[in-house]
C-alpha cells in the first residue's frame, strides 16, 4: 500500500509554467489524471516519476523524496506518453533487458510473466520497429511491471490500442488495483477514465482544478442547475408538481419525458418521489444528463 504525495508542486521552464502550485495525494486503486492536452499531465507525471525535479516544493513516495532517489524505482513502473523502446530490439530482449537492469534473480521467468500479463507472447520475437503503436504500448506496460511494483504511472497508455487491447489493459489495471497497487493514469479522454477510475484529479492550465469521485463534484457545483430527464405514466401531471415546489428553475415537456433543470439538488431528489404519490403518477426514471464525467470536465475548463 504505496502512497505518492505532491506538496504546493511547481514546474516552470524559463517564464513558462507548466505546473503551478499542486497538491494531492495519490493512494492504493486506480487515480485517473483528467485534462486538456498541454494542461500539465505528464509533466506531473514526470515529477512524480523522478525524471524532473519540481521548481518549488516537494513530491513523495511513501513520505521518501522521489528526486535523486534510485531506490524509489523499486516500487515505480513508469509507462511514457513518448516512444521509449528501442526498435530495433524484439520485445522479447527489450523487457528481458529492463529485468537485467533491476537485477532481478529470474529475469527470463520474469520477462515471461510480464509479456503474458499484456498478451505480447506471440509477437515477442519481432523486432519493435515492426510494432504497431498499441503493442508498443503493451511492450512498455511489460517493461513496467516486470520487477512487480507497487506503483503504477501511465502517461496516455491507451493511446493506438484497439477497443480489444484496450479491454484487456483496462481489466488489467483493474485487477492490479484490487491486489493494493496505487496506479495513476493520465487522459485526456473522458470515456477511459469514467470506466476506469474511482478517484479523479483534473488538471487544467497547470493548475489543480478538482479531485475526488466526479459524480460528487458535480454535487458540489450547487450554482450550477442540475439537469434531469424524468419520465412517469403523467408527465403533465407531475411537471405541475415540480413546478409548484420551485426547485426547478425549467421544466420542458418533451417527446422523451420532462427535462428538468434543478437549483437545488437534495429538494429535488426528494420531491419527486413525493410529488408522484400524492399525485397518483406512476416514475418509470429519473436520470441525470449531465453527470458524466464530460460534463464535469467541461464545466471546470470552461471556468
Amino acid at each position: 500500500m504505496s502512497t505518492i504525495k505532491l506538496e504546493n508542486v511547481s514546474r516552470w521552464y524559463g517564464n513558462v509554467v507548466a505546473v503551478n502550485g499542486v497538491s494531492m495525494t495519490i493512494g492504493p486503486g486506480v487515480t485517473g489524471l483528467l485534462g486538456p492536452n498541454g494542461a500539465g499531465k505528464s509533466t506531473l507525471i514526470h515529477m512524480m516519476g523522478g525524471f524532473l525535479s519540481p521548481s518549488s516544493g516537494t513530491a513523495t513516495l511513501d513520505q521518501a523524496p522521489i528526486w535523486k532517489n534510485p531506490e524509489v524505482y523499486r516500487k515505480l513502473g513508469l509507462v511514457p506518453e513518448r516512444e521509449s523502446a528501442y526498435d530495433f530490439l524484439t520485445g522479447r530482449q527489450f523487457v528481458l533487458a529492463m529485468a537485467k537492469l533491476h537485477k532481478l534473480t529470474q529475469p527470463i521467468a520474469a520477462s515471461r510473466r510480464a509479456l503474458g500479463l499484456v498478451e505480447m507472447e506471440d509477437a515477442a520475437d519481432r523486432t519493435i520497429g515492426t510494432y504497431s503503436k498499441g503493442m508498443k504500448q503493451r511492450i512498455k506496460m511489460a517493461s513496467a511491471l516486470i520487477h512487480d511494483p507497487p506503483v503504477l504511472l501511465l502517461d496516455e497508455p491507451f493511446n493506438g490500442m484497439d477497443p480489444r487491447q484496450r479491454l484487456q489493459l483496462m481489466e488489467l489495471i483493474r485487477r492490479m488495483a484490487d491486489e493494493g497497487r496505487t496506479i495513476l493514469f493520465s487522459s485526456h479522454i473522458l470515456e477511459e477514465v469514467e470506466r476506469l477510475a474511482q478517484h479523479i484529479e483534473v488538471i487544467v492550465a497547470g493548475r489543480h482544478a478538482a479531485s475526488g469521485d466526479f459524480r460528487d463534484i458535480r454535487r458540489l457545483m450547487t450554482h450550477r442547475p442540475h439537469v434531469f430527464m424524468v419520465r412517469s405514466s403523467d408527465d403533465r401531471l407531475l411537471a405541475s408538481a415540480i413546478i409548484a415546489d420551485g426547485s426547478a428553475r425549467s421544466v420542458q415537456l418533451t417527446e422523451a419525458g420532462l427535462q428538468v433543470e434543478a437549483v437545488d439538488f437534495r429538494r429535488f431528489t426528494w420531491l419527486v418521489p413525493q410529488a408522484a404519490r400524492a399525485a397518483d403518477v406512476r416514475l418509470w426514471e429519473v436520470s441525470p444528463t449531465d453527470e458524466s464525467l464530460e460534463s464535469v470536465f467541461s464545466y471546470l475548463v470552461a471556468k
